[in-house]
């Protein structure tokens, strides 16, 4: 490969409005990429005429018209490696785009190091906002070079094949394509192929792929698409077939696979669980039978939280009659309501499903599901800090304090703290300052226009040196909509709300253009909540 390049294989499927931006994004790479091959899964909007009237103009771009609809995203990326004549393939969504120099900066780590993977950066950005958020951070190490993925085995939790940069002579090698038709998570299958052909695999810290997130579009992405027990289906069938590829060559890489989808997959499905008890029973039995076979290895080399799940889910053969208590203690940051049942001293999960909540004693405080309540009082926030089977009490609670976290990224806001004050019953309160102008200025000092969003949070301070930060849980008359007075923007209009997880979030619309945003996003939220029902 004396001169290496690049083919960016880009799948397009009824993306008419998108697609140019995202064979732009690839185009806009130079020289390095030699080719853009578009493959058209037989879209019936026009998508095939963008990409013809592009490749008239750009000789680079190859389209490849599939003369029927795969119903999946697997078959058409199969196509494009097939079309594929450079060395390397990247792999780019219509909806999605590649940053300035993604392409080079992956090729030169691929060369320079002999890698047959090579990962960049990738950011989910939240569409309108344009708020990035960070996939998978913490996971790689710039600079590495990884000669085994087994002896990294906690590389299974990144499932993406988009941030990737894949030698083709590699995948042809090992015969590794993605599963054809209509195989949802297709991705999940791919990268344990890839992962366990055993490549070099080297690390970048250059963002490489940005990952657009339209939560209000009418046609919402797979991944987000949570609303039938279907998709939880599809992702355990990806996610068990996966499992088998890595057990095949490697149970270290089986055994964090395991682990994974019980930290991440479980948790984030259970979270978003609803109230329809028909959709529950569903999802439990789905789940229940799926995690029945798990190796206890995996069952206890998993987070304390996800390994009560695990205990409740075996514990009982329909959902729990406090199934929503369940929900809050799967979210983030987790939440585990009172009552706090105990069975010869040892702590359960309830009277009724006496699930052994193992591990408890060992916990650092920090890493405590404590339960925070908030109710307004005047112009303060009165909290109620919850007890948990006598862990917080040995740690001695001293003071509480709000924290203001943007929910688009950045700097925390930190209240003022105020004493705890012992009010029975494994209960604290404390009544903290709710100056809502300020927050607002500080959003606007660190560019914040229009609406803000905040999330709440509450940080504990105990008198053995120990704190944690937690939700809270809004009580009584919390979440009304206020407007206040303020001198710097004549009107501040405040909307405390929960979230779906349960928790104190916040709206704050400064003057009168933030007033119209505020008014915008509720209209927006109605319209979709009118579509989905």
């Amino acid at each position: 490969m004396s001169n290496p390049s690049v083919s960016v294989v880009v799948i397009a499927y009824n993306d008419a409005g998108l697609v140019g931006e995202a064979v732009a994004s690839a185009l806009a790479q130079g020289p390095v990429v030699s080719e853009v091959i578009a493959v058209d899964d037989k879209s019936a909007d026009g998508t095939a005429a963008v990409l013809d009237e592009l490749a008239a103009a750009h000789p680079r771009l190859k389209v490849v018209h599939r003369t029927e609809n795969s119903g999946g995203c697997g078959t058409p990326r199969n196509d494009g490696i097939a079309a594929a004549t450079a060395p390397y393939v990247l792999f780019l969504d219509s909806d999605d785009v590649l940053p300035p120099g993604a392409a080079e900066a992956l090729l030169r780590a691929a060369t320079a190091h002999d890698a047959q993977v090579t990962v960049g950066a990738c950011v989910r950005r939240e569409l309108p906002e344009g708020n990035d958020v960070p996939w998978m951070p913490g996971l790689y190490t710039a600079g590495d070079v990884i000669e085994r993925p087994a002896d990294r085995p906690e590389l299974v939790r990144d499932t993406l094949c988009v941030n990737k940069l894949y030698e083709r002579a590699f995948l042809d090698k090992h015969a590794i394509r993605f599963p054809d038709g209509r195989f949802v998570y297709e991705d999940f299958v791919f990268t344990a192929r890839v992962l366990a052909a055993a490549p070099r695999m080297a690390v970048i810290d250059d963002l490489v792929y940005v990952w657009h997130v339209r939560r209000s579009a009418a046609q919402k992405s797979i991944s987000l698409d949570r609303k039938d027990v279907g998709n939880w289906r599809s992702r355990v069938a990806a996610h068990r077939t996966a499992e088998e590829i890595l057990r095949a060559a490697s149970p270290e890489l089986a055994h964090a696979c395991q682990v994974k989808f019980l930290e991440y997959d479980l948790r984030m499905y259970l979270r978003e669980l609803g109230q329809d008890p028909e959709y529950q029973a569903a999802w439990w039995t789905l789940t229940r039978d799926y995690v029945a076979g798990f190796e206890e290895a995996a069952v206890e080399a998993a987070a304390a939280r996800a390994r009560w799940i695990v205990r409740v889910l075996r514990a009982t053969a329909t959902p729990p009659p406090d199934v929503q208590r369940l929900t809050r203690f799967a979210a983030e940051p987790p939440r585990l309501l009172p009552p706090y049942a105990q069975v010869d001293g040892v702590p359960v999960w309830s009277q009724e499903v006496p699930a052994v909540l193992d591990g408890l004693a060992g916990l650092p405080v920090a890493d405590l599901p404590v339960t925070v309540d908030a109710e307004p009082s005047g112009a303060l926030l009165r909290v109620r800090v919850h007890d948990l089977y006598g862990r917080l009490a040995e740690a001695g609670p001293r003071t509480a304090q709000l924290r203001f976290l943007p929910r688009g990224g950045g700097e925390p806001v930190a209240g003022e703290p105020a004493a705890l004050r012992p009010a029975g019953d494994g209960v604290w309160t404390a009544e903290l300052p709710f100056r809502l102008a300020p927050l607002a200025a500080a959003g606007r000092r660190a560019g914040r226009r229009g609406m803000q969003a905040w999330d709440v949070r509450a940080g504990v301070e105990c008198a053995d040196g120990s704190s944690l930060l937690t939700s809270l849980r809004p009580q009584g008359s919390l979440l009304r909509r206020r407007a206040l007075p303020s001198t710097r923007y004549g009107v501040l209009l405040a909307q405390p709300y929960r979230t779906a997880a349960g928790s104190l979030a916040l709206r704050l619309a400064p003057g009168a253009e933030g007033a119209l945003n505020l008014v915008r996003n509720r209209l927006g939220r109605a319209r979709m909540g009118r579509r989905s029902r």
